[in-house]
């Protein structure tokens, strides 16, 4: 499979070149140059294989000319060893609504799915060849964590991670900082999530610095964690036995609710796909009615979602505007104005596919409330906003991506319903353990200053 950057298809890209850049040079994001789509009949066939296997035959439609179907197989064995639940992921009732677990990883949150699949394929990348590679990662909270995780103590990989200051919750910036490993570092920088990556994306850019220190990234940009996270979908339709199937996603990067899109345009029956955000509500604006001009960033109880630019729009953009490169090159100008408007033709597309809600604070602390008190169940904020969202569409018979274990939010269960789930026993020492990270200017030669000391 080759693949193309969605600001300009004159150039053909590899799987390898993909996945270790990351960002394409002129700023655009990989996608492929043409999609295998199933047949009703070619889904049948993968309707009763195990989520390794399965994730084994749609990875390797990407990725065969850079690993073989066997040490993909092997590699995906590996990388999911580690999880709690047997199948990686669980489906579980919520009234009428289904949950699809999928926080049963090592750190507690869906982004382990992808990540422990991309430090192994990275491990795998260097086995073959002489380098040492630096990633740099811009998180809201759970990315940072699985990151780190996936990539600690591996030899010949560096991981600097930046979090905005004093706006993720305690639990998810302890279970990063307290890592030992040396070739891990924690950079928080005064400003939002979105400064964070603004600087990810500026060192990106910066092609003289990027290639001196054989940058990296896997934010959810990577085209990896993308077909990694696709499979879950696959799964579940599977699992749920449905002629048609719908997801509500918690949105923040529009990374995870793009892999649905991608499912979907694979030929998985997907009906719709809901972009449930918190008040940081840009997705919603813009799948609603075509707004999308970021505003000021809001602090909320939900800090994964605490986003005003979302990374993974441009690749939708590229899709409904015809695969057309030079189109998408120009809407992300405008996106970087803050000027675009989504013209009436291209909204009527995306709204076939997507609906879009969004909740407040303090609703998302009633859904919280009321689901333990009809339910017996502990929502982590994320998912109750993805709850929150199929309810206010009256999408009942629907699927809600449960994307973090509560217990990484205390503050607010303990708000909503005054108690909140312990740490598995595994990650009871983050609490007390020293913290190590370094507190940095919301500037991009800083941070590349900082990078260049530590390599």
């Amino acid at each position: 499979m080759k693949y193309i950057s969605t600001r300009s298809s004159a150039k053909e890209f590899n799987f390898s070149e993909v996945f270790i850049k990351g960002l394409s040079d002129d700023g655009g994001l990989y996608v492929p140059k043409s999609l295998k789509k199933y047949s009703t009949e070619e889904l049948l066939e993968l309707k009763n294989l195990n989520y390794n296997e399965l994730s084994t035959e749609i990875i390797n439609l990407f990725s065969a000319d850079f690993i073989s179907r066997k040490e993909l197989s092997s590699l995906i064995k590996k990388s999911y060893s580690t999880f709690r639940e047997k199948d990686v992921v669980k489906i579980s009732n919520l009234g009428e609504l289904k949950l699809l677990e999928l926080f049963h990883g090592p750190t507690l949150a869906f982004k382990d799915i992808a990540m422990q699949f991309i430090g192994n394929l990275y491990e795998y990348y260097l086995s073959k060849n002489d380098r040492k590679i630096n990633i740099i990662v811009a998180t809201s909270g759970d990315t940072g964590a699985a990151a780190i995780d996936a990539i600690k103590g591996k030899s010949n990989l560096n991981i600097f991670v930046l979090h905005p200051n004093n706006k993720i919750s305690s639990v998810q910036r302890k279970i990063m900082t307290t890592v030992e490993e040396k070739n891990v570092f924690n950079i928080a920088i005064d400003g939002n999530f979105d400064d964070c990556q603004n600087i990810v994306k500026q060192m990106f850019s910066d092609l003289e610095f990027s290639k001196s220190i054989n940058m990296s990234g896997v934010n959810s940009i990577n085209w990896a964690r993308i077909i990694a996270q696709a499979v879950y979908y696959f799964y579940s339709y599977f699992k749920l036995d449905k002629e048609t199937i719908s997801f509500s996603v918690p949105t923040g990067n529009f990374g995870d609710v793009f892999a649905g899109y991608l499912a979907k345009k694979m030929g998985l029956p997907i009906d719709k796909l809901i972009v449930a955000t918190n008040e940081n509500d840009i997705l919603h604006r813009a799948i609603s009615k075509g707004d999308y001009v970021s505003k000021e960033v809001r602090e909320t109880i939900s800090p994964s979602m605490d986003i005003q630019l979302a990374s993974n729009f441009e690749r939708l953009i590229y899709y409904i505007n015809n695969s057309d490169s030079e189109i998408t090159a120009d809407i992300m100008k405008k996106i970087k104005q803050n000027s675009y408007q989504i013209e009436k033709n291209n909204l009527e597309m995306i709204q076939k596919d997507f609906l879009s809600e969004s909740c407040n604070e303090k609703e998302t602390l009633d859904i919280i409330k009321k689901n333990y008190e009809e339910n017996n169940m502990i929502l982590d904020p994320h998912t109750a906003v993805g709850v929150g969202a199929a309810n206010k569409l009256s999408f009942n018979d629907c699927v809600v991506l449960s994307t973090a274990h509560p217990c990484k939010f205390p503050d607010a269960t303990n708000n909503a319903i005054n108690t909140h789930e312990k740490l598995p026993e595994e990650l009871q020492h983050v609490l007390y353990k020293e913290e190590n990270f370094k507190v940095l200017k919301n500037n991009t030669e800083e941070v590349k200053n900082f990078v260049k000391s530590k390599v």
